[in-house]
């Protein structure tokens, strides 16, 4: 016998339709199968939620009114398929909210003294070019020419930039849209970095 028939078999008995011939079959099966024997406890364990929820309001004079309509016709199997695949679901978003703390903590690790370091060499730079013009003045006047096509290019940078900003402030429009870009890329980034919620 096989595993989906054994469990179409377990519906039957609860439903009250399993045929005499297919009970020892049954039994035999759930003896040598620990996966259809884990599934009859939980199917047990289901049907009789129902029943201890109504032995417990029926001491209070509550009626129980079976279900009606389309929900009479879900099985117990379905049911059960969906609590193990919101399980799985569950145990997907801890995986990924765990995978991206370590990740955090990778980051922290390496990006603070990678960030402290960027910050001294960059605060080091204004000294350097200070010790190179008390120390070989003549160095920096050879060097000051071939930097000199770079200072040109960020002077025309500089001014298309500076254009560029006047255009955006005196048109109101460009202004809309500029702020609307900005607001749509910080909300993509908070939605990023943001921790996945647990269900």
């Amino acid at each position: 016998m096989r595993c989906r028939e054994a469990k179409l078999l377990l519906a039957a008995q609860r439903d009250g339709d399993l045929a005499q011939s297919d009970g020892p079959l049954l039994q035999d099966h759930l003896n040598q199968c620990p996966t259809c024997r884990a599934f009859e406890q939980r199917f047990h364990n289901l049907h009789m939620l129902p029943r201890s929820s109504s032995a417990s309001t029926s001491g209070q004079g509550a009626r129980i009114v079976q279900p009606a309509g389309p929900y009479a016709s879900i099985s117990t199997e379905r049911i059960m398929q969906a609590v193990q695949r919101q399980q799985r679901i569950s145990q997907q978003l801890e995986d990924i909210q765990r995978q991206q703390k370590s990740r955090l903590a990778r980051i922290r690790v390496v990006g603070i003294p990678l960030a402290a370091i960027i910050f001294f060499l960059l605060g080091s730079i204004p000294l350097l070019v200070l010790a190179l013009i008390i120390v070989q003045p003549d160095l920096l006047v050879n060097t000051l020419p071939s930097l000199s096509g770079v200072i040109d290019i960020l002077i025309v940078l500089g001014q298309y930039l500076q254009t560029g900003l006047t255009l955006t402030t005196h048109d109101s429009r460009l202004l809309a849209g500029v702020a609307l870009i900005l607001v749509v890329m910080a909300g993509l980034w908070l939605r990023l970095m943001r921790h996945p919620r647990t269900m």
